[in-house]
């Protein structure tokens, strides 16, 4: 499990995460949402310790953050698996290539041992014929598989995926989230998803943090995010024509229950 708390951030004087208390849980799909400028991205590179709040907490199961020295950071570091918005990939590097480098970077298994794992990874994101292709050889979706691929090499505990869905057509987008969903229960990793995507928030939503100016205005899961009391996470729910209509078929069911 991950805990903030109390976090608060900011920047030249300006105030941009206020007191945010949230938990993320352990074999879930934790997502944080918000429109952009929220301060959801912020926040996860507070997360991650990217950016060190002025205030406030992170733990990792019970550790604080703040208080790791280097050698306890860089042993974090190898038990946190990053999916990035653009992918990331190295251009010039295989599929194979791209999912060995962290191996190479922080693994103390053999070179054969390594090989192993990225093969084993490979075939989990179902890239079995594509472990010889450079990026610019497959598709978009393919190389956010690859991406994934990448961030579950070293086995994390806990894996942080940034718009995960962005640049997708939405038959793909529903393959990554059903993917990460699967990866998430299957090793019981802890997944935080940033994402402003509604289709995922419905498909993989088991907990669900929403952002807005700064503050956490809401917390609760795809089930109950319909029915909220905040006004402001119903004015980004509803926002697309698609959900409005969800929304009239919600109201339309609770008046005929009461009749």
């Amino acid at each position: 499990m991950i805990e903030a708390k109390h976090v608060s951030k900011w920047f030249d004087g300006q105030q941009v995460l206020y007191d945010i208390n949230a938990t993320f849980d352990t074999g879930k799909t934790n997502l944080i949402i918000g429109q952009s400028g929220s301060g959801k991205t912020v926040f996860m590179k507070c997360l991650i310790g990217l950016m060190t709040p002025e205030e406030g907490e992170i733990l990792y199961d019970g550790r604080k953050i703040r208080n790791m020295n280097t050698a306890q950071r860089r042993q974090i570091r190898t038990e946190i698996g990053m999916l990035f918005q653009g992918s990331a990939l190295f251009d010039n590097e295989t599929v194979l290539g791209n999912v060995m480098f962290p191996l190479k970077m922080f693994s103390p298994l053999s070179h054969k041992e390594q090989l192993e794992r990225a093969y084993f990874c490979i075939r989990r994101v179902g890239l079995e014929n594509a472990d010889n292709k450079y990026p610019s050889e497959i598709s978009g979706g393919m190389q956010k598989r690859v991406a994934i691929a990448r961030a579950i090499a070293l086995n994390p505990k806990y894996l942080f995926c940034d718009e995960p869905n962005s640049g997708l057509d939405p038959k793909t987008s529903i393959l990554i989230d059903e993917l990460l969903s699967d990866i998430t229960h299957e090793y019981g990793m802890t997944t935080v998803i940033n994402t402003h995507d509604m289709n995922s928030v419905l498909g993989i939503g088991e907990k669900i943090v929403f952002i807005n100016r700064g503050h956490c205005d809401w917390i609760g899961d795809d089930k109950s995010i319909f029915r909220a009391k905040s006004e402001s996470l119903n004015d980004f729910v509803f926002a697309s024509k698609l959900f409005q209509e969800v929304k009239l078929v919600l109201e339309r069911e609770a008046e005929a229950a009461q009749k």
